[in-house]
This record gives structure tokens, C-alpha cells and sequence, in this order.
């Protein structure tokens, strides 16, 4: 029976008022197709509109303009663009987890709280909800597939990780407009090393003052923190098997597993380095009897004399212990910046050195070569661990008589050291490097030796992760080489910034380090865009 024209009135009032309705909830993209736009109708063979043939209702892919993709930082690097409304949070919504992937519940228990909606657990979705699913396939464990539609949102990934970072992209993109846009997101990051270090040595951090910067690192899609604990100035961590050498101002065995539980939770591995054989100022402190002292007698600052047998028991007992603390995959032995050989001549300052070199490894041998030689023990010392060894790049040198372990990742920093070797020699070995350039990515507390407070523009404008030394990149060759890079915080003048001014003062430049590694696309955002946006989005609650 068709309908009286009092009912069809009706009947279009209604359809026009879900259309404006339907349309006003829509992204802020343009489109075409919108009601009443005869492009959007059916036509007939004459070219005339067809109404008979029109839907009494507009169809949501004819009433709303394509959505715009996503917003937060990183960017996401494909969205496949598509008509809706997208989400939004809602009375109704909740998380959920697929069958199968109930080792989400932690991802979505805190995706729920930070949503402030409810979290159901592993039942079926329904309307107005966000499901969490582990569904395997190609992509590394870090990718992630993020779909908008029908008034729901579906997040999964070959890995939790990936899964992980689904959730901080919906996470962001509330934050930032209220919305999730309808669509597609395939993602994953360029660069598999990404995040901070911290020297919490020179510099004691309170527990809570880390944790908020890991959830920070968490949004920003960052899942690496070095801890510098060991240097001149302080050993910042308990020990047990050497109590004397620790700090009055310590993080507990207890405040660390802490620390570690929630870098799990967020996807974080913790890279914990005792520097050696440079920087051991505080557990010589303790052990005065293993300073090196050149020819005349003096003390070297920071320097163990690695001729000493029980130098290197020392070393190995706190490495062995924190190397079962720390169960991560990674372990930085440091190798940086020993005294011995920034001397002019080291073997006739330190002719005890010079001597067992030349006993060890033959008449061409140099205290260099001993010095390589103490790195690749302590190196074969942690092999029980199954570590991935990482050194700074001034504690490997060019040439000498024993060269090191082929395994060591080189965490590049400076070309500022004497002797300082360019990128591309380590690349040439073979050896995969980190970005560490301590032209951009160094902020030293009190910025001596003409350091200055690197900042987010100069990141986000100038630097990439090829750029491994001064401003020049290394060329793209290399580039599966480069494994990514870490923004550094170093305590030289630990007084010079309170704890919530070196975090404030990081905000930004680890933003921008985070879209530089994540996204290897020219950032389409001018920088106070990029500024306007990480207001909204890198809050660490």
C-alpha cells in the first residue's frame, strides 16, 4: 500500500532531518554526494534524476564527506579514508577483547580507564564498542591495523605490541577532536629503536618521576629506556653483592622491579648500563686500591686500572647481578671516554698499562688494544644472559692489534672525542649503529662544553635518523643499518634543572624524535601546528 501524501510529507521531513542530523556528527573533511544533490541520485537513460529510484533515507556513504586521517604524534602512516561518522565515546561503549586474545586484557583495561569507558572483557562486541584482537600475519609485531566502522572500532596487530599502539592512536585522536575518523589505519614504525636515556647517575629521578615519563614514552609510541645508573657522581641502584658503592640517593631493588612491571605493561624495554672502564668514580670511591694512576702517581678520574685482576671480578659481579635484575634483551657496557687514552702519549703515562698490553697481545699491542680487550671480556662475561651488547662509539677504535667483538652495536653520540671516527666506518664493518647525535639529541644539564638545550623545531625541521654526526646524513645506504635513535638526558650539572623542569624541557624534543622515527615521511605539519597538536595529546596522565 503506498503511502498517503500527508505520510510521504512526513516521511521526508524526517529523512531530511536524519540526514542534517547524520551529516552534523561527521568529520570535518569536504565531500560530495550530500541529500538533495542530484549528483548523488540515481539517473535514468534520459539523463534525468530517477527518484522513484532513490532510497527514501540517505545512505550514510552519500551524506557524509570523507574522513580526514587521524591526528597524533607520531602520524599515522597510511589511512585509507572512507564516509561516517567515525567514534566517539559513548555511554554505551566499552572494550572488548576477541576470543583468542585474551592476553590484551591489560591493553584494554587501561585503554577502558583512560576512555573512561567501561571495559567488558572477552565477549562479543556490540554497538559503540572497541575491540582488541591478536590476529596473525605479515608485519612486524609492532604493526597494527586500526578500523572505524558502524559505530565501532577494531584494533589488531600480529603482536601485543602493535595492538598496544592501536590504542594510543585511538587514544590521541580523542584527545585531539573528539573522534575517531571512519577508515582504515595500517601503521608501524620505520626504525625498531626508539626512545629516551636517562642519567639517573649524575642525577637522582624519583620513581614516580620516571614512570610518568614512560607512560609519556607509551604514547608517543617510544619502547626504549636507557638507564645510565653508574658514573663519577653515583651508583643510583641497590646492590647486594656490592652495598658499599651505592648512593645515600638510590632507587630499591623494589622501586626498580616496579619500574620493569610497568615498562612491560607499556611495551618498554629498559637498557640499563654500568659504564666501564671510564666512569667508575663512585664504585672506586669504595675501591681506591683499583684507581688507575698514570706514571707520576696521580689518580685518573673515573678510570679503573684494567691491569688489575680484581678490576675485573669488580665489574663482572655487578653486571652479572643487575643483568638478572634487568631480564630485557639489551645491556650497555659502555666503553666511553677512558682517561688512559685521551692522554697524548698513553703508553709512557701509563707504562703498567702499555706493558701487560704488549705481554697479552704481542710488541705491536698499545693500551688500546687492552682497553678493546677489557670491553670483549665483559662482553663474554654476560654471554650467559643471551645480552645484546651495546657500546658508545668513542669506546671503539680504529685499527690497533685486537679487534672487538663483531656483535657490539654502536650507540653513536659524538664526533667531539679525540680520535672520533665518522658513522660510516662502523656502518662499513657491518655493525648496526644508533642514533644517539649529541647535536640534537643531547640535553646536558647546565649545558657545559658548549652543549645548548636541543630543541623540538631543530628535531622536527633538520634531523633524521641518518643524520648520526653533526648535520650531514650518512648516505641511505645505510640506512637498514640504523636501528634508530634515543633522545639522551645527562646530569653534568645535576642542580642546573629541578626534576620538573628537565621534563618540561623534554616535552617537545621527544615528540619530535618520536615522529622522526616512526614516520619517515616529510612531516606534513608545520611546526606550530606540531606544537598545537602535542599540547593536546602529550600529556603523561
Amino acid at each position: 500500500m503506498s503511502p498517503s501524501k500527508g505520510a510521504r510529507a512526513a516521511g521526508a521531513v524526517v529523512a531530511l532531518a536524519a540526514a542534517v542530523s547524520v551529516s552534523a556528527c561527521g568529520s570535518t573533511g569536504t565531500g560530495s554526494g550530500s541529500p538533495g544533490d542530484a549528483r548523488s541520485q540515481p539517473t535514468s537513460a534520459s539523463g534525468q534524476a530517477d527518484r522513484s529510484a532513490a532510497s527514501p533515507t540517505p545512505s550514510p556513504t552519500r551524506s557524509y564527506p570523507l574522513s580526514t586521517s587521524p591526528r597524533g604524534i607520531p602520524s599515522v602512516r597510511k589511512h585509507e579514508a572512507a564516509r561516517g561518522p567515525g567514534w566517539r565515546p559513548a555511554s554505551n561503549s566499552g572494550v572488548v577483547i576477541a576470543k583468542g586474545s585474551e592476553g590484551l586484557a591489560d591493553e584494554g583495561k587501561l585503554l577502558a580507564k583512560e576512555l573512561k569507558i567501561a571495559y567488558r572483557g572477552a565477549v562479543a562486541a556490540g554497538p559503540g564498542d572497541v575491540e582488541l584482537a591478536l590476529k596473525s600475519g605479515s608485519g612486524s609485531a609492532e604493526s597494527y591495523t586500526l578500523t572505524t566502522s558502524g559505530g565501532r572500532v577494531r584494533i589488531t596487530g600480529p603482536g601485543q605490541a602493535g595492538v598496544f599502539y592501536g590504542t594510543r592512536t585511538l587514544k590521541q585522536s580523542i584527545r585531539a577532536d573528539g573522534v575517531m575518523p571512519e577508515g582504515v589505519v595500517q601503521d608501524s614504525p620505520a626504525r625498531p629503536q626508539r626512545g629516551l636515556n636517562l642519567d639517573i647517575a649524575r642525577k637522582y629521578y624519583s620513581p614516580g618521576w620516571i614512570e610518568a615519563r614512560m607512560r609519556e614514552m607509551a604514547d608517543l609510541k617510544l619502547n626504549q629506556l636507557g638507564l645510565h645508573f653508574s658514573d663519577d657522581q653515583g651508583f643510583r641502584i641497590e646492590s647486594t653483592t656490592h652495598p658499599e658503592i651505592v648512593s645515600p640517593q638510590h632507587l630499591s631493588k623494589a622501586e626498580v622491579k616496579k619500574i620493569l612491571a610497568l615498562a612491560d605493561q607499556l611495551h618498554i624495554t629498559v637498557v640499563p648500563e654500568i659504564d666501564s672502564p671510564g666512569h667508575l668514580g663512585a664504585v672506586l670511591r669504595a675501591h681506591p686500591s683499583l684507581q688507575l694512576r698514570n706514571v707520576n702517581g696521580v689518580a685518573t678520574k673515573g678510570a679503573i686500572d684494567i691491569s688489575q685482576p680484581a678490576a675485573a671480578k669488580l665489574v663482572d659481579e655487578l653486571d652479572r647481578e643487575f643483568a638478572q635484575l634487568f631480564n630485557g634483551p639489551y645491556w650497555n657496557l659502555g666503553a666511553d671516554e677512558y682517561q688512559a687514552l685521551v692522554v697524548a702519549n698513553p703508553e709512557a703515562s701509563y707504562p703498567k698499562l702499555a706493558k701487560l698490553a704488549v705481554q697479552k697481545y704481542g710488541p705491536n699491542a698499545t693500551v688500546q688494544d687492552l682497553t678493546t680487550a677489557w670491553t670483549n671480556d665483559r662482553a663474554a662475561a654476560l654471554a650467559p644472559y643471551k645480552k645484546k651488547l651495546k657500546v658508545w662509539n668513542d669506546g671503539l677504535f680504529r685499527g690497533g692489534v685486537v679487534k672487538a667483538d663483531p656483535g657490539l652495536e654502536v650507540q653513536y653520540w659524538t664526533g667531539r672525542e679525540i680520535g672520533a671516527r665518522p658513522p660510516v666506518e662502523y656502518l662499513n664493518e657491518g655493525r648496526k649503529v644508533v642514533n644517539f647525535n649529541d647535536e640534537y639529541l643531547y640535553y646536558v644539564l647546565g649545558q657545559p662544553n658548549n652543549f645548548i638545550y636541543p630543541t623540538g623545531k631543530r628535531i622536527y625541521e633538520q634531523w633524521t635518523p641518518l643524520v648520526l654526526r653533526g648535520t650531514t646524513p650518512v648516505p641511505d645506504r645505510y640506512s637498514k643499518q640504523i636501528q634508530g635513535g634515543l633522545f639522551a638526558v645527562w646530569g653534568d650539572f645535576p642542580n642546573a634543572q629541578t626534576q620538573d623542569q628537565v621534563a618540561n624541557g623534554i616535552r617537545l624534543p621527544l615528540a619530535a624524535t618520536s615522529q622522526k622515527l616512526w614516520n619517515p615521511a616529510r612531516p606534513t605539519l608545520s611546526w606550530s601546528e606540531f606544537q598545537s597538536l602535542a599540547a593536546k595529546v602529550t600529556s603523561a596522565g
